[in-house]
């Protein structure tokens, strides 16, 4: 595999003149900007930078990375914990110029560019009272969450991102253009809702949209003594609970504003609900979660974007991060100790644990119909490590390392693709995707048969 380095000058100004996008190489005077991605602790230096402005430039991209032998990444938003956008010293097709959103009102659905952020697509949504099941956290981008999934604040009532997708438009490894859908190349479609960036670019989204303008929502917080209690309650409360209702639990820490000050840089056992159903009825809904008479409760209504943003001041782009993460399908006492034991020692205010739940809508769907094969499992469970300063890596790191490590023997094997970071191995890929690996492989050899897209969650077509 060559580098950049080595190709000729006249190679690459060849290349470049046939860009609309701009070519970013090291000696560009904002290379050290263009290159980060929202992962401080990812630190790669790429030979070149793609800007692409168009589909051609995508195109020709990748025309060129192949060509060549250059490793190649794909980056959307950059928000990938294991820093998956970027790679060393090959090539980046950088999407964040291909942003486009359309919203048609006639039928309900959204096409959206490879470049989107989703705070983005909600703004536009918003106006006709609509919104695409997506993340927890504004500045994600579209592509990467979708591809891998789509865990959010809507999932009990809509299910994943992938659910909602009705068509991408693609560039492959040979440099061919394609629609995929149901009805076109429906191998492909079924394997990009949820098979990561393996099969190609993903240059645009169609989704399906649902009615979604306000929300009732918010966090409540135990002490963290109590989250064996919380725990124990939640799951089983959760189990019955109406699907207008999520809430993730999690162990963490209040580092400050705006959260009142007593409560700063306290441990605690959390929850963040999303209401989306009959406001009269809210207080019905709600009564069981205050009668467990949380310490603190913040929950009312808001603008579904603001739900989205809620977290955006205290996770900003930059941060280091280490992400561990695993299936569960209960919360049961020999788990619910190491949550404590573990949340009682959390080493920095942002770090946490946050455990999605995985019912509702998202159960219905099957677990062969998407590559996302933990439809029947109860929990998606991460665990970051999250700090402003480097200097903290490794304490963040081994912490969560070690929380995992305890808490792995009661998981139901795998873990959501977008939470896996990129030092986990194979066979840790090969257990997230578990029954769907195999043809996931077969349909990478099929259309990336040399493993050009492989800076990703990797299904190695060999």
């Amino acid at each position: 595999m060559k580098t950049v380095k080595e190709l000729p000058d006249e190679t690459i100004e060849s290349f470049r003149s046939a860009l609309r996008g701009e070519l970013v190489l090291p000696e560009h005077p904002d290379y050290a900007e263009i290159r980060k991605v929202y992962n401080g602790m990812i630190d790669k230096y790429p030979g070149m930078l793609v800007m692409c402005v168009d589909v051609a430039d995508v195109m020709y991209s990748v025309n060129f990375a192949r060509e060549n032998d250059l490793l190649l990444a794909v980056r959307g938003g950059g928000h990938n914990g294991g820093g998956l956008g970027l790679c060393d010293k090959g090539m980046v097709i950088d999407l964040s110029n291909l942003k486009n959103i359309r919203v048609d009102p006639s039928d309900n659905t959204v096409r959206v560019g490879g470049g989107n952020l989703w705070g983005e697509v909600d703004h536009a949504t918003h106006a006709f009272g609509l919104a695409i099941p997506a993340g927890i956290i504004s500045t994600t981008g579209v592509g990467g969450l979708t591809l891998g999934g789509g865990v959010g604040h809507l999932s009990r009532k809509y299910g994943l991102t992938i659910d909602s997708l009705i068509e991408a438009d693609m560039v492959l490894a040979d440099g061919s253009f394609v629609t995929v859908s149901e009805s076109q190349n429906a191998d492909l479609f079924w394997a990009i809702r949820g098979g990561g960036g393996n099969f190609g670019g993903v240059t645009s989204f169609k989704f399906r949209a649902y009615p979604v303008k306000e929300v009732i929502g918010g966090p409540t917080l135990w002490p963290i003594e109590k989250t064996p209690e919380i725990m124990a309650w939640y799951d089983t409360f959760i189990d019955s609970a109406p699907e207008d209702l999520n809430g993730f639990i999690a162990t963490m820490v209040i580092p400050g504003p705006p959260f009142p000050e007593h409560l700063h840089n306290k441990q605690f056992c959390g929850i963040v609900w999303c209401y989306t159903g009959d406001k009269a009825k809210s207080e019905e809904v709600f009564k069981p979660i205050l009668d467990m008479q949380p310490l603190f409760e913040h929950v009312g209504g808001m603008p579904y974007p603001s739900i989205q943003t809620l977290f955006d001041g205290l996770m900003p782009p930059g941060l280091q991060w280490y992400w561990r993460a695993d299936h569960f399908n209960d919360l049961n006492e020999e788990i619910s100790a190491q949550h404590l034991k573990y949340g009682s020692q959390i080493p920095t205010p942002l770090s946490q644990m946050h455990l999605y739940p995985i019912s509702g809508a998202a159960a219905r769907v099957g677990n062969t119909e998407t590559p996302w094969a933990y439809r029947d499992a109860k929990y998606a469970g991460v665990i970051v490590g999250v700090d402003p300063d480097p200097k903290n890596a490794a304490k963040i790191t081994q912490w969560c390392q070690d929380y995992w490590e305890a808490l792995h023997p009661f998981s139901a094997g795998g873990a959501y693709p977008n939470f896996l970071m990129n030092d986990e191995g194979q066979e840790r890929v090969k257990m997230s995707y578990k029954h769907n690996y195999d043809r996931l492989k077969t349909i990478k050899k099929a259309y990336d048969p040399k493993n050009l897209f492989r800076v990703n969650q990797n299904i190695n077509p060999n």
